[in-house]
């Protein structure tokens, strides 16, 4: 009987989804509690781990010498430590494509509320400035035309460029991990990122989270920037000096940003991004939607039951190859899957 080892964090509703692929493998889902020690401890007899968001470090990866796969119930494997993960020989599976069209529509809502000024607008009504509001659009351009920039160009990024084109936003991307008959497929220019940075009048960040993309865009990248340009990130926080963002903002250097992720989250009561009033925030919830967890938790539970089946997982986000496992398949890992991306 497998047993697969879980650190307990928010196991509302037990693991009835996860168990739908893994019942007929006679596997267990054990708990341990959500700390190093107490994994570290279970850990000896387990033959998967399943992740849910506590940070997997490498003297735990190394506590579970069974274990065949890791799994992450989410797009991001930031907490893990993939690379102590791929010595060992264990793939690290995530979820990549489950909850992309909620992503991709929270985007898009972003891009159309920064550019439309909604809560602006919202709150001059509320606060008795109604004849405000249109003096305030008049100076905004028509969304037609526009051009939408993509820095990274993973499954949410297409995604967003099939909405984004039916807007009539002129489309372009960089992403060196993504051929240019991938872009161009979906009316999008491959280009060089400060191609992208300069010619944006929306810059959108897809980059996933990893040791390569960690401050990705600095102040030199909102520089390059049009000082009409809007900043949206569904991403990941880390990939961006938030430090760099706020100064650009503060200084105009770009007009505003819609913003689902943050370099610190939930963010410090004084982050000066939470008293802008050109700037729209959401909670990282951009993935949120009544499927989110039942969605997730069944391909958790289908990539555990691959691999302890001995086959190769859907999604391996593995940097290299993994020699000790005795799985079939290599799939790499690149910008392209991404967060949220």
């Amino acid at each position: 009987m497998p047993k697969i080892l879980t650190p307990a964090i928010a196991a509302a509703g037990g693991y009835g989804y996860e168990m739908d692929a893994l019942e007929r493998l006679g596997a267990e889902i054990v708990e341990c509690a959500p700390n190093e020690a107490a994994f570290i401890a279970a850990a000896g007899d387990a033959d998967a781990i399943y992740m849910k968001g506590m940070k997997l470090t490498a003297a735990m990866i190394a506590a579970a010498p069974k274990a065949k796969v890791i799994t992450c119930a989410s797009v991001g494997v930031d907490y893990i430590d993939v690379v102590a993960a791929t010595a060992r020989g264990i793939p690290v599976t995530n979820c990549p494509d489950t909850f992309i069209e909620e992503v991709a529509d929270h985007a898009m809502m972003l891009l159309l509320a920064t550019h439309r000024r909604c809560i602006e607008q919202d709150r001059m009504v509320r606060e008795g400035r109604w004849g405000e509001g249109r003096p305030q659009l008049n100076s905004v351009p028509r969304l037609m035309g526009q051009t939408l920039g993509f820095v990274a160009f993973g499954r949410v990024a297409r995604l967003v460029a099939i909405r984004a084109k039916a807007f009539g936003l002129r489309l372009m991307a960089y992403d060196p991990f993504v051929d240019e008959l991938t872009m161009s497929a979906l009316g999008v220019v491959p280009a060089s990122l400060d191609e992208v940075l300069a010619q944006s009048d929306f810059i959108s960040m897809h980059a996933p989270s990893t040791p390569d993309t960690g401050k990705m865009l600095t102040a030199k990248h909102f520089a390059k920037m049009k000082p009409t340009a809007i900043f949206i990130n569904t991403g990941r926080g880390p990939t961006v000096d938030e430090a760099a963002l706020i100064a650009a903002l503060e200084s105009r250097t770009i007009a505003g940003a819609g913003l689902d992720v943050l370099e610190q989250e939930p963010p410090s009561p004084d982050n000066p991004l939470l008293r802008m009033p050109h700037i729209i925030l959401s909670p990282h919830n951009a993935s949120a939607s009544a499927r989110f967890d039942q969605a997730r938790k069944r391909r958790a539970g289908q990539e555990m039951a691959l691999v302890l089946s001995g086959r190769w997982p859907m999604s391996c986000v593995n940097p290299t190859t993994l020699p000790e496992s005795g799985l079939r398949r290599w799939q790499p890992y690149a910008m392209e899957r991404g967060p949220n991306s």
